[in-house]
């Protein structure tokens, strides 16, 4: 299992158009990703649960990622984030 802490630096949060762009990003790996924040936490390809999250600007959140490839899928996801999030 691999995990990461982010703080999300997009204006307007994860809201519709980037949540999608996460989701189509993460159904690239085998890996199961979980985004928490606070005391809720949900899987990473579930986009109207990650939209009902409310993560907005500056909030920070734990990406957890586990699996077969998940070396690998926790580096670029981190990346990915880093680059559009």
């Amino acid at each position: 299992m691999k995990t990461f802490e982010y703080t999300i630096t997009d204006p307007v949060g994860i809201h519709a158009r980037p949540a999608g762009i996460l989701v189509k990003e993460i159904k690239k790996y085998a890996s199961t990703v979980t985004i928490s924040k606070g005391d809720k936490s949900v899987n990473a390809l579930k986009l109207m649960a990650l939209m009902g999250m409310g993560i907005k600007q500056n909030d920070t959140i734990t990406v957890t990622v586990e699996g077969a490839d998940e070396d690998t899928a926790a580096a670029e996801i981190e990346a990915f984030f880093k680059n559009n999030l």
